[in-house]
C-alpha cells in the first residue's frame, strides 16, 4: 500500500449490544485508508452514499469495490474480516456492523427468506452487493447529516440503524413508494443531492432558493420538500450548520484569525460571523479558541 495514503478511523457509534454504526466522509482530494478490526462473529453492511470505495482482503490480494448508491454485505463465519477500506476522494461510507447473535434475534420469526440465515448456509461465507433504494438513501443521508443534540445521538442512530436494516431486507418496494411519494422518481433524489453539493461548494455566496431550483431543474416546492425529506432540514438551515462546522474546524486549525474565518464561510463583517457562531455554539469564536488552550 502507498505509504502516502493517510490511515484514518471511522466515526463510530455503539447503538446496541453488538451493533455499531460506522461513518466516514472523505471530503479531501486524496484517497484515505480506513481500518477497523471485525471478528468472524459479525455481519457487515456497507453503503456507499457518495463516490466510491474499495475493500482490501488478504493484504490487497483480493478486492471488492462499492460505488455510489450501492451496498455490500459481508459475512464469513470461518475467519475474521477486518475492514481495510480505500475511500476515494469526495466519498462517503456508512456501515452497520451487527453480531450474528443479535442479527438472528431480529429475524427469529422471518428468517426463512434471509438466505444466509438458513441451517444449510450458517457456516458458509456470504458476500452480496445491491442497490441503495431511495428510502434507504434518505436514512443514510440522515446518519451522515444529522442535526441533533449530542445527548440523543445514540438513540437517534439506533433508530436509524434498525430502520436501515428493515429497508435493506424489505422485499416490496411498494412500501417505500407509499411512505415517500416524492421519491418514486429517483431522478429527484439525484437533483436534491446536486442542490446540496452546490450550496456547499458555494457556501460563501450561495444562490437564492429560486436560482438553486432552476439550476437543478426542479420546482421550488419540490426542492424545499425534497431537501427536508432527505436531509431533515431546510436548505439554509442545513447550510448554516455546515458553515458553522467548517468555521469551527478552521478556528481549531489555528491558521486563520476570526475575521478570515468569517470571510471564508460567507460573512462580510466579523460582527455578523460572531453572532452566527454564538447562535450555533453558545459562545464567541474568541472564547471558543481560548477554551481549546
Amino acid at each position: 500500500m502507498d505509504k502516502s495514503i493517510a490511515v484514518s478511523s471511522f466515526n463510530e457509534v455503539k447503538v446496541d449490544d453488538g451493533v455499531f454504526v460506522l461513518t466516514y466522509q472523505n471530503d479531501n482530494s486524496t484517497m484515505q485508508n480506513v481500518e477497523r478490526d471485525i471478528d468472524s462473529s459479525f455481519i457487515q453492511f456497507h453503503f456507499c452514499v457518495k463516490g466510491s470505495s474499495r475493500f482490501n482482503f488478504n493484504n490487497g490480494r483480493y478486492t471488492l469495490d462499492v460505488i455510489e448508491e450501492n451496498s455490500l454485505l459481508l459475512y464469513n463465519p470461518q475467519r475474521d474480516l477486518p475492514i481495510h477500506l480505500d475511500v476515494h476522494p469526495n466519498s462517503w461510507i456508512v456501515s452497520v456492523v451487527i453480531s450474528i447473535k443479535k442479527f438472528h434475534g431480529l429475524f427469529s420469526q422471518e428468517a426463512d427468506y434471509i438466505t444466509f440465515l438458513s441451517e444449510d448456509n450458517k457456516d458458509k461465507k456470504y458476500y452480496k452487493d445491491g442497490k441503495v433504494s431511495p428510502s434507504m438513501a434518505i436514512v443514510l443521508n440522515q446518519l451522515i447529516n444529522y442535526n441533533l443534540n449530542q445527548t440523543i445521538k445514540d438513540l437517534y442512530f439506533k433508530g436509524k440503524a434498525y430502520e436501515l436494516l428493515s429497508l435493506y431486507f424489505n422485499r416490496s418496494e411498494d412500501a417505500d413508494i407509499e411512505q415517500c411519494p416524492f421519491l418514486v422518481d429517483e431522478t429527484n433524489v439525484i437533483k436534491i443531492r446536486k442542490a446540496k453539493d452546490i450550496i456547499i461548494s458555494r457556501m460563501a455566496e450561495p444562490p437564492s432558493l429560486k436560482a438553486l431550483a432552476e439550476e437543478i431543474d426542479l420546482s421550488l416546492k419540490k426542492l424545499k420538500e425534497g431537501f427536508k425529506q432527505i436531509y431533515g432540514d431546510s436548505v439554509y438551515s442545513f447550510l448554516f450548520d455546515y458553515k458553522m462546522e467548517v468555521a469551527r474546524k478552521l478556528l481549531e486549525s489555528g491558521e486563520h484569525n476570526v475575521n478570515e474565518v468569517g470571510l471564508k464561510v460567507g460573512y462580510s463583517t466579523s460582527s455578523h460571523f460572531i453572532a452566527a457562531f454564538k447562535k450555533k455554539y453558545g459562545t464567541t469564536p474568541k472564547k471558543y479558541l481560548m477554551s481549546l488552550t
